[in-house]
């Protein structure tokens, strides 16, 4: 086929048309899109919990993991999927594309959170449901990995949020929440000595209280009350303790004691039956229910009892207490 001079022109004309097209695609594709660097540096970038998409947009630019946030917008258009909280193992060489394909994956790290007042087997089944443990995983948590240290056996596996890579270890997980614990402890550890008080039993006391406590502000009011039933030899008679040694029901861990329980279930944790402390702690207690163990209300009270509105009320004598049953909770 033979081209005029005119039609061979068109073509170079459309040719360079197409090239410049061409170009420009790489050159905004490399702009917006691709990698922000071309080496490989691996980190874990962290989606918080309740991160809206707008603040992961921004850390994603802050850090350097993307070129451009109207470009990531426009990827995700396409990529669809949600973001879950958690920690993802990325790096700045990957394209936009990339990136939000591993955002839109399981985390490599999951957030959990464990409450304040749970005993340690509450918190490995927390465990198991979030990192699909298996039965016997679960009993390794309960009877091996958490009784390895007689001081560690209860009350120094954190309560706090944490972020575990999800294929860490059950004996790795204790340890880091007992670290949390010794980092967290470690200022107390000086005012129990000055008050004489060894550490392990201002724990036990801490998780009794954590256990009793309405909240943060009735704490220093019952850890005088316990101290003062110590201190004049009486029996405790708390209720948490005997939860603890009847173990989980039907109704979970911490159900209402019945006066059988208190009855029949002959144990050292049973406060109604034997005096002083339980050989170990209860409960994981915050750092409010240990403040107050040093930091106790003075009073002249022995007893207490929460209202149907969780309010707390105490008595000095027994007589005292009974009328306040009859007031508040008849």
């Amino acid at each position: 086929m033979i081209y005029s001079m005119e039609n061979k022109k068109k073509l170079f004309i459309i040719a360079g048309i197409i090239l410049a097209v061409i170009a420009v695609t790489l050159l905004m594709y490399r702009i917006f899109f691709s990698a922000p660097q071309s080496q490989e540096e691996q980190k874990v970038f962290i989606v918080n919990r309740n991160q809206t998409d707008a603040q992961t947009l921004d850390k994603l630019k802050t850090q350097g993991l993307i070129r451009n946030k109207v470009a990531f917008k426009i990827v995700r258009f396409f990529k669809r999927g949600n973001i879950e909280a958690g920690g993802y193992n990325v790096s700045k060489n990957m394209s936009a594309w990339q990136m939000a394909k591993k955002l839109t994956s399981a985390p490599d790290l999951k957030w959990i959170v464990i409450p304040e007042g749970y005993r340690k087997e509450q918190i490995g089944e927390k465990l198991a449901d979030t990192f699909g443990w298996s039965n016997e995983d679960l009993d390794k948590w309960n009877t091996v990995y958490t009784k390895m240290n007689i001081d560690y056996i209860e009350g120094t596996y954190f309560p706090d949020t944490y972020l575990i890579p999800i294929d860490e270890k059950g004996l790795d997980i204790a340890k880091r929440m007992t670290r949390r614990f010794d980092e967290q402890f470690a200022p107390y550890v000086g005012q129990f000595a000055q008050q004489n008080i060894k550490w392990t039993t201002g724990l036990k006391l801490a998780s009794i209280i954590q256990r009793e406590a309405a909240g943060k502000n009735d704490m220093p009011l019952i850890a005088g009350i316990l101290w003062n039933r110590l201190n004049q030899d009486m029996n405790l008679e708390i209720d948490a303790t005997v939860q603890y040694a009847r173990g989980k029901t039907d109704m979970g861990w911490w159900a209402p004691i019945k006066a059988s329980d208190i009855n029949n279930i002959d144990s050292p944790y049973n406060t109604y039956k034997y005096k002083g402390l339980p050989p170990y702690p209860i409960c994981n207690p915050g750092l409010a229910a240990i403040d107050a163990v040093l930091n106790p209300v003075q009073t002249d009270c022995l007893y207490y009892i929460h209202d149907s509105d969780r309010q707390i009320h105490c008595a000095k004598t027994y007589e005292e207490h009974k009328a306040n049953i009859e007031k508040y909770l008849k």
